[in-house]
């Protein structure tokens, strides 16, 4: 009598774990890399706006799906008590978060700020800019402060912007402001001390979206009085960056000055 050896093929449990806990894999990995790229295409011109944020929501999307099957071949794998496959199912289901976080935490955070783009600590009488008009020439978004109705929205959004007052004298707080424009990697258009301005350009990590801001600084009252101005080129709403940025300037600036 010939026995024949146990067949050593995966049974079928173990070839369906395998095949959706790669294929979760695959989709957690394509949804990632079109979230990731998003960005980049837009920052270096291949991509326009509008394309660039519905890659970013498609690979959110995707970013779900990757989970909802990985998900499932990680229960198949279980099953199946595969450990392998257990763990790639694992990596997708962690790929697709990734994919699916910073879509989902932009749009909250979108949804819980005014659409506005333009911040001031002075709205009554804001900063001008003048050395980045011509920088500025093609921008979606005007130049020129939006007038009362942003500034109402502005104020009961962030009311902790407003005017920085400085027992020091102007020009010490211009050269400090000075220093922490560029401490913050702005590239700096103008620097006039004879009229307490300066004027710089950041620009934003991922997009690479360019934000203006003008500083203007004055004595005022035996001290210095310091209003910051800093306002988006393209985009209805900065989703908070613009008020973000003043705060960090301010704090930064403190430091600073308290250091000198």
């Amino acid at each position: 009598m010939i026995i024949k050896p146990a067949d050593s093929s995966p049974g079928r449990s173990t070839g369906w774990a395998r095949g959706v806990a790669g294929l979760g894999l695959a989709l957690g990995i394509v949804a990632l890399l079109g979230m990731l790229s998003s960005g980049p295409l837009y920052r270096f011109g291949v991509l326009g706006l509008g394309p660039a944020f519905r890659l970013m929501g498609w690979g959110a999307k995707l970013g779900i799906v990757a989970i909802v099957i990985a998900l499932i071949g990680l229960a198949l794998a279980l099953f199946a008590r595969r450990g392998r496959y257990a763990g790639i199912a694992a990596i997708g289901i962690v790929l697709g978060v990734l994919a699916c976080v910073p879509p989902w935490m932009f749009r909250h955070k979108a949804s819980q700020v005014p659409p506005i783009h333009d911040i001031s600590t002075d709205t009554i009488h804001p900063p001008k800019f003048e050395a980045v008009l011509p920088l500025r020439a093609q921008a979606p978004n005007a130049s020129d402060y939006p007038g009362a109705a942003i500034a109402a929205q502005q104020h009961q959004a962030y009311p902790d912007i407003q005017p920085l007052q400085f027992n020091a004298a102007p020009g010490r707080v211009f050269d400090a402001a000075l220093d922490t424009a560029r401490a913050m990697g702005w590239k700096i258009h103008a620097q006039v001390p004879a009229q307490g301005r300066i004027e710089a350009t950041a620009t934003t990590f991922w997009f690479g979206f360019k934000d203006d801001v003008v500083i203007r600084i004055r004595a005022d009252a035996g001290g210095t009085r310091l209003d910051i101005r800093s306002e988006s080129r393209v985009g209805k709403s900065d989703v908070g960056k613009n008020a973000a940025r003043i705060r960090a300037f301010r704090e930064r600036l403190q430091q600073t000055l308290a250091r000198s």
